[in-house]
């Protein structure tokens, strides 16, 4: 690949990201960063929420891991279909009737003060590590493929990344960003499928039914796995998947706040239908993909990487002809970044009503000044984070952060679950003791799960126990009748 030429095309793509930010800013309301004035069409909305939910660590993840796990994933993906039937139907209703702008809001109503902290402050501790490790991993497959040969230095092209998201957000936030995805989801599945037809010319794939033949005849097609004690097995992946698209969905403010853009209950809940075909499908390309990944290393003679994350980019910038490098670059530009920008966009919020309060507290003026200055201190936070994980340089690490991220829905799940379904008030400045006990009893089982339950191997389920014991603490700090004054 010419590194000049690529690096002309990601400028002119983030023109044209820079052009759309102009035309949705024309007109601005006093919560059109927030809310998007409330007028975004459901099915823009559900079109550029795929771009969100696959992150870049996604785009080169979920193919290269075809190889060591099959379609496994798959299981998973079957899995959200019932978690975001659950968001349709359960949470979505709940938002729209109490008109939120943050989803936490909904704790301090029911529980009460520090309930509603905890809640935003795990979402926040969470996106904002959890983006931060996907954007430095992205920016250190760039850094290594492009601009390690142009001598651009990496926290240089960081800087320069992280800037751009926040110029083309920082006017407009939720309405440009609901945009802005779907212009890069768009360039993500188009990459997605170049990539399957340059893969395709080269093995002489003669037509669609080739290439499902081909796929479905290799043994790394194979979806479900009935093995109780294997972290993969269907049952676990399939209810695993059904939690975690509830809680980094249902219960996530950035997925959530594309939502509430929508202008009715209705128009939402066609959007999550939608967006949950699409998903679906697009997942599958991704595994249909890594097939024909592995397929053309393995014709061609092409030893593999060490690391399975690594077979899409070494094939991509070294395998690939020109044209499907540069589209390959694009593609992980496009899953990493819209990733983010709504990710910025959500943190702002969330700080700002959850803990700043600033509809409550500021004139429109000083609201407007306090919103620019949150959101450019989150993207100086994520720039930092982003060098801190070069500086430590130590994947081992890095994954136990990404894990920790992981960890923090728990506590979500177990205050949401207990605040809609059952009817008890909590004794509520124990709460934030609870959250943090839940997940560090919940790696403990994890943990030593071969050793205490006969070899059991605790997978994506994790999740439901954090959610559970969290749910258990609540339940035990639960307010007496005496304590409701009866």
């Amino acid at each position: 690949m010419n590194p000049q030429l690529v690096l002309t095309v990601i400028f002119i793509y983030f023109g044209v990201l820079f052009f759309i930010s102009w035309l949705t800013t024309r007109k601005l309301t006093e919560d059109t960063f927030f809310t998007g004035d409330r007028n975004s069409h459901w099915f823009l909305v559900s079109f550029g929420m795929i771009g969100a939910s696959l992150s870049g660590v996604t785009f080169v993840s979920v193919p290269g891991e075809v190889g060591n796990s099959n379609f496994y994933y798959f299981q998973v993906v079957l899995g959200y279909t019932l978690g975001y039937f659950t968001i349709a139907k359960v949470l979505l209703p709940l938002y729209y009737r109490l008109n939120l702008v943050s989803i936490y809001a909904y704790l301090e109503e029911r529980f009460g003060f520090w309930s509603y902290k905890t809640g935003s402050f795990f979402f926040i501790l969470s996106r904002s590590l959890g983006s931060s490790i996907r954007l430095y991993l992205v920016a250190s497959v760039l850094q290594l493929i492009l601009f390690d040969s142009l001598g651009i230095p990496f926290w240089v092209s960081v800087l320069i990344t992280v800037g751009l998201i926040w110029l083309y957000t920082y006017r407009g936030g939720i309405k440009t960003v609901v945009w802005t995805d779907t212009f890069q989801t768009t360039f993500m599945l188009a990459s997605v499928v170049i990539t399957l037809v340059v893969i395709g010319q080269e093995l002489e794939v003669k037509s669609l039914g080739d290439y499902f033949s081909r796929i479905a005849a290799d043994q790394r097609s194979t979806i479900f796995n009935w093995d109780w004690k294997a972290g993969t097995n269907f049952f676990k992946q399939f209810i695993s998947g059904a939690f975690i698209t509830i809680v980094m969905t249902g219960l996530d403010q950035d997925m959530m706040q594309k939502n509430l853009t929508c202008r009715t209950l209705k128009d939402a809940q066609k959007n999550m239908f939608w967006f949950t075909l699409i998903i679906v499908v697009v997942n599958l390309l991704f595994l249909s993909l890594g097939v024909m990944l592995y397929l053309f290393a393995e014709t061609k003679g092409i030893a593999l990487p060490a690391k399975s994350d690594g077979l899409f980019p070494m094939l991509a910038t070294e395998h690939f002809p020109s044209f499907a490098g540069i589209v390959f670059v694009l593609g992980i530009v496009a899953a990493a970044y819209s990733s983010v920008d709504s990710t910025l966009t959500a943190l702002t919020t969330s700080f700002c009503y959850d803990f700043l309060q600033i509809e409550r507290k500021y004139s429109p003026e000083r609201r407007l000044s306090i919103r620019k200055i949150v959101h450019l201190g989150f993207t100086g936070l994520m720039f930092l984070l982003i060098l801190a994980f070069r500086w430590l340089n130590d994947q081992s690490v890095i994954n136990s952060v990404f894990i920790l991220a992981g960890y923090t829905y728990g506590p979500l799940l177990g205050l949401y679950s207990f605040g809609l379904f059952t009817h008890y008030r909590v004794k509520d400045t124990w709460v934030p003791v609870i959250a943090v006990l839940a997940p560090s009893l919940t790696f403990l089982i994890t943990s030593n799960s071969k050793a205490w339950f006969w070899g059991y191997t605790f997978g994506f389920e994790a999740l439901i126990l954090n959610g559970a014991l969290m749910f258990l603490g609540l339940y035990l700090l639960r307010k007496k009748w005496d304590d409701l004054g009866f």
